[in-house]
């Protein structure tokens, strides 16, 4: 298995932003290919002092950076790889305050570069169809008040997330407006395949989820039963419990507007853990 980049090896492979460019013209377009107007197999070279690539017959130009969050951006194309780094070198995510002192730009900045990163790993990790054996669950995150089990986030400011984990795969979550079972189970039908055996708490959006198509078993929680052969939720569980952590350690607060970047964060990381880690940093800049 391949091993993270350190600090030191991370500047020693991009000293600088010239180097960057490079790099992303590489793996979006490689050394070669046809040019899109002249249509010949060219080699680009870069143009001088310009942050474009020109075809080698006809001078026709291309961007790196287009479609990509830098593509507007002032910020230093460096810095931008350097942010990329550290998200993908935290098991706990990247507040603002930390890119602005990392990066030496504004907070306004750091804000907004957050975003798009956390946006971008999003658009990267996707939303593959879930299969095999799937925990769901339903969760509360934020806000006052609340008690044991399943606050009224109208009266307690609470973020409402569904979430759902293939055992040993890929986790899909997703801010809802309620936990209501005309909400969540046709979330569960276009996301999970048919005759997928199904593991759920005992809350009545769960019930009659065999009569969809699936293979459903219940754990009662509140008669604090928390396995039944080989159905629980644990694994779901544990993933709320890391992100509620890192939210309040890392964030203090997320609003419902933004909750849906911050999980697209950790589910990125999450289904990229084990195996996959060391190559987080390599993927996000290779498959813009």
């Amino acid at each position: 298995m391949s091993k993270q980049i350190s600090v030191l090896e991370f500047f020693k492979q991009f000293p600088d932003d010239d180097t960057c460019l490079e790099h992303l013209m590489n793996v979006r377009f490689g050394k070669q290919f046809d040019c899109p107007k002249c249509k010949k197999a060219s080699k680009f070279h870069r143009v001088t002092k310009r942050p474009v690539y020109g075809c080698q017959y006809c001078g026709h130009q291309i961007s790196p950076m287009a479609g990509t969050p830098f593509a507007r951006s002032s910020t230093p194309l460096q810095k931008w790889f350097y942010a990329l780094y550290l998200f993908t070198t935290t098991r706990h995510g990247v507040p603002a305050k930390e890119l602005q002192r990392q990066l030496s730009v504004t907070y306004k900045t750091a804000w907004r570069m957050g975003h798009e990163i956390r946006k971008y790993m999003g658009k990267v990790d996707g939303d593959d169809g879930l299969s095999g054996h799937v925990e769901i669950d339903e969760t509360y995150i934020g806000g006052r008040g609340g008690q044991r089990g399943r606050p009224d986030p109208k009266t307690t400011h609470k973020t409402v997330v569904f979430g759902m984990v293939e055992r040993g795969g890929k986790i899909m979550t997703k801010v809802v407006p309620d936990v209501k079972r005309s909400t969540l189970v046709p979330i569960i039908k276009e996301n999970v395949e048919q005759g997928t055996t199904l593991s759920t708490d005992e809350m009545t959006s769960y019930w009659y989820l065999y009569k969809q198509g699936f293979k459903h078993g219940m754990v009662n929680h509140g008669q604090e039963e928390w396995a039944k052969g080989i159905h629980h939720t644990n694994t779901i569980e544990s993933f709320w419990a890391r992100l509620k952590l890192s939210i309040r350690g890392t964030h203090v607060h997320v609003s419902k507007m933004h909750m849906p970047k911050y999980l697209a964060e950790f589910e990125y990381r999450y289904n990229m853990r084990g195996a996959n880690a060391s190559l987080m940093f390599d993927q996000l800049l290779a498959s813009f």
